[in-house]
């Protein structure tokens, strides 16, 4: 636990996510942003555990998240994603969509646009539950069962996909550049092909019998018909959307929601997920040979202790303890990430060796030093 640094906000995190890296160097994450909920004022925050280069903070710098700018933000920020360096895209409670511009040389937020009630009932406000993008092109869901496609570099909405649920959309993710996959508050994960004018979706998957809330899902970098979900019961779903309409594996993961999964983005062998409970936990597998275990059948598939395991051979290993429907002998290692914890943890996000997450606790946690 030693590797963790706390930061107390006087705000609840309900987002926290790194600014993205550049892909050519291998440096690690520095700077991430956080958007507070149930705050008479809620703002997006930009925080750095670098040292930017300020001498004074040089001397026995701790990685303690500074607080570098922030912005008031109308309403709770019920999701947050970076469009790329500079661009922040929030989800709000008042149902709109803002795009603000993080300008690093000054250190200031601003917004850069805003689509305000995007989601809405005839009469109220439908709260925005998430969003997701792909510059720059931008997919918002809510309450309202609407699904909204917009562009960064457009000022109206590019698409609007009136009645694509009865019930609340959760949340959102891409399967490829021309298809989302959305799942409910009735427990289905639903993929829609953009390419199609049609406002129905492609597939529908769900959970047989209970139709238990699903709150999050994403999908496997490297194979994009894998995708993890959780939700009301703290259950981790692992599904392979091209072969069954329900999930191949589930695993009891959480004694409370489920807030969010994340494959990690270049080790898809390690899992995350935090939840209401107020547990962050970090699920792996290894390989015992260097060869991939897709390739030997998934059956020789077994769990080395932290201590002595090696980095994990193929990205495979873990998708195929799961979906061999092993995950109960005990092949996946589970670790607690966070000292003893009380209230929820709404939000994590993992990049290169460094974890992030906000909590109810008002506490943002940084641990620069995740074993991936």
């Amino acid at each position: 636990m030693e590797s963790i640094n706390a930061k107390y906000t006087s705000q609840k995190i309900s987002k926290a996510r790194w600014r993205p890296v550049s892909l050519s160097s291998l440096q690690q994450p520095e700077t991430f942003a956080t958007g507070s909920w149930d705050n008479e004022d809620n703002t997006v925050s930009i925080w750095s555990i670098g040292n930017h280069g300020i001498p004074y903070m040089e001397e026995g710098f701790d990685g303690v998240p500074q607080l570098l700018c922030e912005h008031k933000h109308e309403g709770d920020v019920l999701d947050l994603q970076f469009l790329d360096q500079d661009r922040i895209i929030t989800a709000s409670s008042t149902g709109g969509v803002t795009i603000f511009r993080y300008n690093h040389n000054n250190q200031t937020l601003s917004v850069s646009h805003q689509w305000t009630r995007a989601h809405r009932y005839p009469c109220d406000n439908a709260p925005c539950t998430s969003v997701v993008c792909s510059s720059p092109e931008i997919v918002s869901v809510g309450e309202d069962g609407r699904i909204i496609i917009y562009r960064a570099d457009q000022e109206g909405v590019t698409r609007v996909i009136e009645n694509a649920d009865s019930s609340t959309i959760h949340a959102v993710t891409y399967l490829r550049t021309t298809e989302i996959l959305t799942v409910n508050s009735i427990g289905q994960l639903k993929i829609w092909d953009l390419r199609q004018q049609s406002d129905t979706p492609s597939q529908i998957l769900s959970l047989s019998g209970d139709r238990v809330p699903l709150h999050c899902v994403d999908r496997h970098p490297n194979q994009q018909h894998i995708v993890a979900t959780g939700g009301q019961d703290g259950m981790l779903c692992v599904w392979d959307v091209r072969q069954s309409n329900t999930p191949f594996s589930l695993v009891e993961a959480h004694s409370a929601e489920m807030w969010e999964v994340h494959f990690h983005p270049a080790n898809p062998d390690h899992l995350f997920t935090c939840s209401e409970d107020g547990s962050l936990l970090h699920w792996e597998t290894s390989s015992p040979a260097d060869m991939p275990s897709f390739l030997q059948g998934g059956k020789n598939n077994s769990m080395v202790s932290r201590s002595a395991a090696a980095p994990a051979g193929g990205n495979q290993s873990l998708v195929n303890t799961w979906l061999s429907g092993d995950s109960s002998k005990g092949r996946l290692e589970t670790t607690h990430m966070l000292p003893s914890q009380t209230l929820s943890v709404n939000s994590l996000d993992v990049l290169g060796k460094c974890l992030v997450c906000g909590t109810d606790g008002e506490a943002i946690f940084v641990n620069r030093h995740v074993p991936v």
